[in-house]
């Protein structure tokens, strides 16, 4: 198990790309959580295995078909042991 940080610019709030995001998260088993920051991009954490964070990761590159992804920032992250994959609102 580890942790990745995805921060994804572009179009990409405002397109349902949190809500499918959980989707595929919880469909893969990838937990962790997404929120969408001031600035207009989205911050990911994601846990997993490094197979499924893998696909993941080809994933966000991708988005749903409305976004527009102008660029997908992966950092190694510290392990937090979440139980499943939530949408954060403020």
């Amino acid at each position: 198990m580890k942790q990745i940080i995805i921060r994804i610019t572009g179009t990409v709030q405002g397109v349902g790309f949190r809500y499918t995001t959980k989707v595929v998260a919880d469909q893969m088993g990838v937990r962790g959580i997404i929120k969408n920051e001031k600035d207009g991009s989205l911050y990911i954490e994601a846990e997993g295995d490094d197979t499924l964070l893998d696909i993941f990761e080809e994933w966000c590159n991708e988005g749903p078909d409305r976004a527009k992804i102008e660029k997908v920032e992966i950092t190694p992250g510290e392990l937090k042991n979440y139980r499943n994959f939530e949408i954060i609102k403020k």
